[in-house]
């Protein structure tokens, strides 16, 4: 009979809230970490395309030899810093205009201007993508039109 003397079995008061608050302060802290790293990657993260070239070329006067190459660029507009990398080396660095296209081309190309003696890429076109990067100018993508 001595268990009917004891007082019922109760949880502390306000220990759960306490638990409860420490669990949706570290869920809050691990989504800001989580939602900074992923602001923090989309900042600095490029724009990529691949391109096969049949013959040496120049891209703004850095020899490039035929071969395959992936290009790198970051910037819109006017504004475009483009990188001609083959593995994790970087062969060619230039500036580049964005220019759209009626229609997105089914596989990469350069287009290549050979009016000076020397076949020189003017502009960049990504299969599946309305934008080109125009290197050099407008007056070179109005010629290269007329030339493929």
């Amino acid at each position: 009979m001595a268990a009917l003397n004891q007082p019922p079995l109760r949880s502390r008061p306000g220990t759960g809230q306490k638990e409860d608050r420490m669990k949706l302060n570290n869920l809050a802290k691990a989504v800001v970490l989580g939602l900074a790293v992923f602001v923090a990657t989309g900042a600095f993260a490029s724009n990529k395309g691949s391109l096969h070239v049949t013959e040496a070329v120049e891209v703004s006067g850095q020899q490039i030899p035929a071969g395959d190459y992936t290009i790198r660029w970051e910037g819109t507009g006017a504004n475009v810093e483009l990188s001609v990398m083959q593995g994790k080396k970087e062969l060619a660095k230039t500036t580049a205009k964005e220019v759209q296209l009626e229609q997105a081309p089914s596989y990469d190309t350069a287009i290549v201007n050979h009016s000076s003696g020397k076949a020189s890429v003017s502009e960049i076109r990504f299969a599946g993508k309305k934008t080109a990067l125009d290197i050099g100018g407008s007056d070179r993508a109005s010629m290269s039109d007329s030339s493929k």
